[in-house]
Parts: structure tokens; C-alpha cells; sequence
């Protein structure tokens, strides 16, 4: 079984999505889980439809990483650590 006739298996996708994740949790980088919400959307795009072309099938999931990717910079964009920023030494008078 080649890596082409992988990506049209459902539970391929999934355990792609879960172990992305999991990299997310090891390496907090803000960035696998963007592409761990593409492979899991992939799971139900490959289950539900007929697409089979490889080369579609990873367009899809790098435009459907890139959109979630954005979804979450903006969902998340205000959130701070709740560090303050001192700007003045309290023992300065």
C-alpha cells in the first residue's frame, strides 16, 4: 500500500489530526493546531465524498489548515499571559 492510496482512508486523516495535536501540546507553537483542525475536517471531507485526486486532496487540506490557522489567530488575538508591563520603579520617589 503506497502513500497515495493512504490519504483516501478516513482514520488515516483522524490519526493524523490526533497526533498533530499532540505535537501542538509538546510544542506549544500555535501553528499544528492549525493544520490538526485541517486533517480533522480532511476526515469527513474523505469519508463523505468521492474525492480521488491526491494532489486535490492536499490542496484541500493545506487551504482548509490555512483558513483554520486564521480562524484561530483572530479568535485568540486579544488573549494576553496577564503580564504587566511596569513602566515606573515604585522605589524611584
Amino acid at each position: 500500500m503506497d502513500v497515495t492510496s493512504l490519504l483516501h482512508i478516513w482514520w488515516v486523516w483522524l490519526s493524523a489530526a490526533l497526533a498533530l495535536a499532540l505535537i501542538e501540546l509538546i510544542l506549544p507553537t500555535s501553528i499544528f493546531l492549525g493544520f490538526a483542525l485541517g486533517a480533522l475536517v480532511m476526515t469527513g471531507v474523505v469519508a463523505f465524498t468521492a474525492i480521488t485526486n491526491t494532489s486535490a486532496l492536499l490542496a484541500l487540506f493545506a487551504g482548509l489548515s490555512l483558513i483554520a490557522w486564521i480562524v484561530l489567530k483572530l479568535a485568540f488575538k486579544n488573549q494576553s499571559s496577564g503580564a504587566r508591563v511596569v513602566t515606573r520603579d515604585i522605589n524611584e520617589g
